[in-house]
């Protein structure tokens, strides 16, 4: 007899995002404002992965992604799995891929940037440039690498 467990409860309706890198789990909650939906919300950390060997995975009831929304995530976590759950089955697996463009998720690093003073939107182009991932801000036009724009 197998014995099945279950490290995070199940959600009847809503999406689960799966195969973040363990430790990204708080930051893609706060950076993206997920409990701000006003749903349930359930978070598993450190989790063992057969792929991975850990891992972290968030739980949002009620709340579906629309495809431009799963692929701001791919910033963070490109491995990252978005899975559409409804009836406690998942309906559909969107696997992510990054966006021409992402506004609204980060700051700016540049301090004299028109974003931080004025009232704007921060919003990036997504250039890729011998293998790493750059972001062009908007407004200052200046060029940062993935990890600058993150920390930021």
């Amino acid at each position: 007899m197998e014995h099945q467990k279950l490290s995070v409860e199940a959600i009847e309706n809503g999406t689960v995002i799966d195969h973040i890198p363990a430790g990204l789990g708080l930051t893609i909650l706060h950076r993206f404002k997920l409990l701000h939906y006003g749903s349930a919300v359930t978070v598993g950390f450190n989790l063992p992965s057969k792929t991975q060997g850990s891992k972290d995975i968030i739980k949002i009831a009620g709340v579906s992604f629309d495809e431009a929304a799963a692929n701001r995530l791919a910033l963070f976590a490109p491995e990252a799995v978005v899975n559409t759950i409804a009836d406690f089955k998942v309906v559909s697996k969107r696997r992510l891929t990054l966006p021409d463009e992402i506004a609204e998720v980060f700051r700016c690093p540049n301090a004299n940037c028109a974003s931080h003073g004025e009232p704007v939107k921060s919003r990036f182009y997504v250039k890729h440039q011998g293998g790493h991932t750059k972001l062009k801000c908007r407004y200052c036009e200046k060029t940062f690498p993935r990890q600058a724009v993150l920390e930021a």
